[in-house]
């Protein structure tokens, strides 16, 4: 009967993830904000007025050990120039950080802050496991992420029965 039991108990544990939201680890170590940011790309056009500049095809940020690329990247400098104050990703997004890695349609990063706000339809995954949901918030500071908007997994019970 115990048998019978488990696969209901664990089917009930993996629709408890599906909920709405969810605190996972991401990334090996946590970020140092005050690394240079390095970005490579195919074009860049560059607009004085507003302070921005935008990178286009086979865009590639990096950080520290932190990674993401991305077909179009919008950069927003602090006022006076002195460095970057934010970071918006669109198309084909993807997030390396150690050994996990997160896709998205979108990415938004707050440098100041510390954080990066991916949307639409995220996939994370970490090892064997995988979690999507429709919103990931990574604290950069502290290696922390919240996923939410429909969030699923699968949990591997590490038992083969």
């Amino acid at each position: 009967m115990i048998f019978l039991l488990l696969p209901l108990f664990f089917g009930l544990q993996a629709a408890a993830v599906a909920a709405q939201s969810a605190n996972v680890a991401f990334g090996a170590m946590t970020q140092d904000t005050g690394l240079p940011v390095e970005v490579t790309a195919d074009n860049l056009s560059v607009d004085n007025a507003t302070g921005t500049a935008v990178f286009e095809g086979n865009v590639l940020i990096s950080q520290g050990e932190m990674k993401l690329s991305a077909q179009r990247v919008r950069v927003v400098y602090r006022t006076g120039g002195e460095g970057i104050a934010q970071m918006e990703a669109t198309g084909g997004v993807l997030l390396v950080s150690g050994e996990d890695a997160a896709e998205a349609e979108r990415a938004d990063y707050d440098i100041d802050a510390g954080t990066l706000v991916m949307s639409g339809d995220v996939l994370m995954t970490q090892g064997p496991s995988a979690l999507s949901a429709q919103e990931m918030t990574v604290n950069l500071t502290d290696g922390t992420a919240q996923m939410s908007g429909r969030v699923k997994t699968v949990l591997q019970t590490g038992t083969r029965n």
